[in-house]
């Protein structure tokens, strides 16, 4: 086999298997590097190894994206009949907004069923509603994710590049910043890739997003004006904006920072140590193991980092943080 064979050259598709995102070498490699035949060994045994943690079992992210949906539709009948807890329904509204982007992640890489499976039917689903308290269409959700993988850490074609900034304060303050009205954040970013993709699925998620951006706006109009303004915000409004903020930095700032320049397939994201642990930072510190093999389930990553991590030292990468 070649170094150029273009099987193992290929960058990440919209159904990553266990072909993984190019052998472009690690940096860095040491004074003596990697020749082709070393790399190619590596990699054979690299994806021995992943294959392992491919798949699994995936029901328990559908019922807790069912789950925590139902429980949280059910505040806002509550909260007008006066039988909610508003403090406690904030705090589950934080959690159900920040950990359904974690059900829907799964299901952006069909992890939960795949095109022409029995189960395609409810991948779709759970993505469609773990989506919803954070006002992200899963179409729109899914398209962004997955050009993020197509063009990590690129410029101008990466639609999270604008969330970089120098610092972990920055980047909390650029996770308000880039939702302001007339800022040239993460919207604008998002609407220029789908303008120039011209696609039905782009277009239809453009419309989707306005769609459920007007539900949302409609809902706060109507309680507001109802008398349920504090419910309102204290159940929709203020843990979406948490939760936007708080996924933007886990998932996109900290795994990826500096993201200048590191487009490598061993180098798009980062391995580090949260302060709030593997759990409470989404999985994110063994980020660059789904970059490399997005069939992983999120929960299975932090064990694939450890099976594989003497391998990814071979190829220069830093495990030093974990």
């Amino acid at each position: 086999m070649s170094e150029a064979d273009p099987i193992l050259m290929r960058a990440q598709v919209t159904e990553p298997g266990l072909v993984p995102a190019g052998d472009a070498p690690a940096l860095p490699l040491g004074e003596e590097g990697l020749d082709r035949h070393t790399r190619r060994d590596l990699l054979k045994e690299e994806m021995a190894i992943a294959k392992q943690f491919q798949g699994g079992t995936m029901w328990p992210y559908a019922v807790a994206a069912f789950g925590c949906f139902a429980v949280w539709l059910s505040f806002f009948p509550l909260a007008i009949a006066g039988q909610l807890n508003l403090a406690l329904a904030f705090v589950l509204s934080c959690v159900f907004a920040v950990g359904g982007y974690v059900t829907s992640h799964e299901a952006m890489h069909s992890n939960i069923g795949r095109p022409g499976e029995k189960t395609r039917w409810l991948n779709e689903a759970v993505g469609a509603v773990s989506t919803i308290p954070i006002v992200f269409p899963f179409s729109m959700a899914r398209i962004m994710h997955l050009e993020h993988h197509y063009h990590c850490n690129d410029p101008v074609k990466d639609p999270d590049y604008s969330d970089e900034a120098p610092n972990a304060l920055m980047a909390w303050y650029k996770t308000w910043y880039n939702r302001q009205p007339g800022v040239d954040g993460s919207i604008h970013h998002y609407k220029r890739i789908l303008a120039e993709m011209g696609t039905p699925e782009a277009a239809r998620a453009l419309k989707e997003t306005m769609v459920l951006q007007l539900v949302f706006m409609a809902v706060l109009f109507a309680m507001a004006w109802s008398g349920y303004a504090i419910e309102a915000a204290l159940i929709w409004w203020l843990p979406r904006h948490i939760a936007l903020s708080y996924i933007r930095f886990y998932l996109s700032w900290a795994p990826h920072h500096p993201r200048e320049g590191k487009t490598g397939r061993y180098e798009q994201a980062n391995f580090f140590k949260s302060r709030l642990g593997h759990v409470m930072s989404m999985a994110m510190e063994t980020h660059l193991i789904h970059h490399l093999y997005p069939g992983i389930p999120n929960h299975r990553t932090r064990a694939a980092y450890f099976a594989l991590k003497p391998i990814l030292e071979k190829r220069g990468v830093d495990c030093s943080a974990l």
